[in-house]
Formats: C-alpha cells, structure tokens, sequence
C-alpha cells in the first residue's frame, strides 16, 4: 500500500490519501511478553486436565502453583487463546404441579366485563396462552393499554364486531 521508496509522495501524503495515520503506519506490535506465554503454557496444561476450571478457579490454581497474577490478566490469557469452560446451563424453575398458568401479560389484571366510566367503555381482558383479547371501545377504536409491552398478538373479540 505505502511505499517508502516513493520519490513523488511522502509517507505522511500517502498516509493522508489512505486515511489512516502516520504513526500507525510505523507501528510494530509486540506481541506478548515471556511472562505471558510460560502462563499461557501453563493454563493450557491445566486446562486439558480440568476443562470445567473458569477463570476464578484458574487463578487460584496458579496462585496456589506460585505465581503472582490476578482475574483481569488470567481472563485476557483464557480469552486470548479461545478457552471457554464447560459449566452447567442454568436451569428454569418449574412451577410446581397443579399450579395454574398465567400469562405476564394480564397477570396484573382480573376484569370481568366492560366498566362504564362516563361515556367511555374500558377494554375486556380475556388471556389465554397465546392471545391477549381486546374489545373494542363504544368508537370503534382498538383499546391499547400497555406501552413499551412485550410483541402481543392484538385481535379484535367477536362481541365486538357488530
């Protein structure tokens, strides 16, 4: 891309037409220090031995093995090299048997009917699993209720479609 041999255009021109700067263009990375590596080492040979050690108990270990380190550098070393624990999904809680299911979506409310305030009609909840029902107001618009609820499908009741 740059070239440095270039009589007609400097480096810092060209780096100018290819938008990027100067000093990434002498930039060299160092790569990772001996330190590092013999801790790499030694967390890939614990590792195969015990494929289920997060970072928490991988720092232990190597503290007890007596080297100074600490979570941040043994979760950079574990990310770096593509280590990822194998751990236990966790697990939702089942209700228990015989307990009535609710869905979120009405679990606030318990209307029986259309309550008249004024000349206004409130909307009728009627809740199962997959729907929330809706009636229509006396003007013939689509009741909404909740703002910034989850995806809900919305279909007018057949009472209301007279």
């Amino acid at each position: 891309m740059i070239e440095p041999a270039n009589a007609d255009l400097s480096i810092g021109k060209q780096c100018k037409l290819l938008s990027i700067s100067r000093s990434s263009f002498y930039y060299e990375p160092k790569g990772e220090s001996e330190m590092n590596l013999d801790l790499m080492r030694v967390i890939d040979k614990q590792f195969l031995e015990t494929p289920f050690y997060g970072v928490h108990q991988m720092t232990w270990h190597l503290r007890n093995g007596g080297h100074l380190v600490n979570e941040k550098r043994i979760r950079r070393l574990m990310r770096l090299m593509g280590l990822m624990p194998i751990y236990q999904k966790p697990k939702p809680a089942k209700p228990r048997r015989g307990t009535r299911f609710t869905p979120t979506c009405c679990a606030a409310f318990a209307w029986t009917g259309p309550v008249r305030s004024g000349a206004l009609t409130s909307p009728i909840c009627q809740c199962d699993v997959a729907f929330c029902i809706w009636s229509r107001s006396w003007t013939g618009i689509r009741a909404r209720f909740w703002h910034g609820a989850s995806l809900i499908h919305w279909r007018p009741n057949s009472a209301s479609m007279c």
